[in-house]
């Protein structure tokens, strides 16, 4: 995939993001390739109105093998105090989905886009109870100190393979990380 296929332009006429507070910030409405529909609150993406919008994720190895995962937040609207991707988050309306990346990287573990390299593994549809999200699912390895923000998250650690899967199933972690444990195969 190239980054033709990951990029999200903002349409014609579509209104412009303005960040009142959380709960009004400006999210794509996006069909199953990615084009951008229309614009949508966070409040109306989150309602179980089911509205398609994109997020990103990224998956930390260090040379060991070894998967960082966040601890979320007790505060997390979605799955709060459960472990998830190293870092994830919503693509703002007229962002980019790379620039989404890049912005959610350093704001959740402190990575300065150029300290790490992306690949993207593959994108697909989760669906939940109050959402749905088109999720461009990225991983790299780094072995670099990581420094997991106190405001958006409740820290993280690297996990062996085996513990993550030992814990698989039992309340641990998100849902989504769950699902998208397949999709690391080929990169463990």
């Amino acid at each position: 995939m190239n980054i033709e296929d990951v990029t999200l332009p903002v349409g014609v006429g579509e209104r412009r993001l303005v960040k009142a507070d959380e709960r009004e910030e400006l999210f794509p409405e996006v069909d199953y390739s990615g084009n951008v529909l229309c614009s949508i609150s966070r409040a109306e993406a989150h309602c179980g109105t089911k509205r398609l919008h994109p997020v990103v994720h990224l998956h930390v190895f260090n040379s060991r093998g070894e998967l960082y995962l966040q601890h979320r937040a007790a505060w997390k609207e979605v799955q709060p105090g459960r472990w998830d991707t190293a870092t994830g988050g919503h693509i703002d309306y007229g962002e980019t989905v790379m620039a989404a990346l890049a912005r959610e990287v350093y704001e959740e573990i402190g990575l300065a886009p150029e300290s790490y390299e992306p690949r993207l593994l593959r994108k697909y549809v989760y669906e939940s109870d109050i959402e749905r999200e088109l999720v461009y699912v990225f991983a790299t390895t780094y072995d670099g100190a990581l420094s997991p923000s106190s405001t958006e998250t409740a820290g993280g650690r690297f996990w062996s393979k085996d513990e993550i899967l030992a814990n698989v199933g039992r309340d641990v972690f998100t849902p989504m990380f769950e699902k998208e444990i397949a999709s690391l195969e080929g990169v463990w």
